[in-house]
């Protein structure tokens, strides 16, 4: 039977439902001429080739939203279980994420980045789209780096892709195979 209109699910019984649902891990790095910013995202997919588009969504929250909502274009990183440092970093609150000089960099076109990740891709901001107390942000890809399809380094028992299920991270590999 469905619910009235008037009903709603609490935002626990909501976080509840995704908290046993898989994501995979992204940072997303921004400057938009105030300094660089960083915050960590289990919201990016892709959602076109042809355009090659993405969307990650971000909470009014997030002390990097405000750059982020400002910015041209962004740099979203896609972390394999090596990189669990730079998920945690973009994940930490109140902290300067930029402070270690020798593990980010500026893409010739200015961008801050990870050189670390596994693979990232930068891309213009093309839309964006106000969500209850988050913004949904559309970017179009201008340049990526990732290991080629067939590479041995984009298997997962490789790259270890990692995970945040349950409020824990996760890395997949061949362990996590099923046939």
């Amino acid at each position: 039977m469905p619910h009235p209109s008037s009903e709603q699910v609490s935002p626990d019984e909501f976080k509840a439902a995704f908290r046993n649902h898989p994501a995979g891990v992204a940072v997303i790095t921004a400057d938009a001429g105030d300094g660089p910013v960083a915050l960590t995202a289990t919201s990016v997919f892709s959602v076109s080739v042809e355009p090659p588009l993405l969307v990650f969504s971000i909470s009014e929250l997030s002390s990097s939203t405000p750059t982020i909502r400002k910015a041209d274009t962004v740099v979203v990183h896609l972390l394999g279980a090596g990189q669990l440092d730079i998920a945690k970093l973009g994940a930490t609150s109140g902290i300067d994420r930029f402070a270690d000089t020798s593990i980010w960099g500026r893409l010739p076109t200015g961008e801050p980045y990870f050189p670390a990740a596994h693979a990232w891709i930068r891309g213009r901001v093309v839309n964006k789209m106000e969500a209850g107390g988050s913004t949904v942000v559309a970017v179009q890809a201008l340049e990526t780096k990732a290991p080629p399809a067939g590479d041995p380094s984009a298997d997962a028992a490789e790259a270890e892709p990692l995970v945040y299920h349950n409020r824990t991270w996760h890395r997949l590999g061949e362990h996590s195979k099923i046939q």
